[in-house]
């Protein structure tokens, strides 16, 4: 199973980090990538808005960002895929406004942005068919 190294940088409900290492590390193996390692950041809107704006230039918080260790399409993928940084400040709004649980919004930005880390992007509709089904599929793990 891929290793999930968790990182955090702001209070984390119980039982949260065992639950993003678990099923990260199984979509991870699922993925035909359970040799590889990420790292999963958890924090705030005030540092993920610090880290938008020196990345992207944007400064708005956001729910996830992600920072591949390689240059998609690469042939090579390092055994360490990239960091995973989440907005629990984010997420904890966007679960209440979907009626779902922390851990389930926080599971779907987990998988988004493994995805990213995976070298994908989501431009079109078709881009979008990889992002739903790794979204769904880690809600299962």
């Amino acid at each position: 199973m891929g290793r999930v190294d968790l990182v955090l940088h702001t209070r984390l409900p119980p039982g949260l980090g065992p639950a993003m290492r678990t099923a990260l590390g199984r979509l991870l193996e699922e993925l035909g990538h359970g040799d590889k390692s990420l790292t999963l950041i958890l924090t705030d809107d005030t540092e993920i808005q610090a880290l938008k704006r020196a990345y992207w230039g944007e400064d708005t918080p956001t729910d996830v960002l992600s920072f591949p260790t390689y240059e998609p399409g690469d042939p090579f993928i390092p055994a360490h895929l990239g960091d995973i940084v989440i907005s629990l400040d984010t997420a904890r709004r966007q679960a209440e406004e979907q009626g779902h649980s922390l851990k389930d919004e926080v599971k779907v930005l987990a998988a988004h942005a493994l995805w990213h880390l995976l070298g994908h992007d989501h431009r079109s509709e078709e881009e979008w068919v990889g992002f739903r089904r790794v979204q769904t599929r880690i809600l299962e793990l």
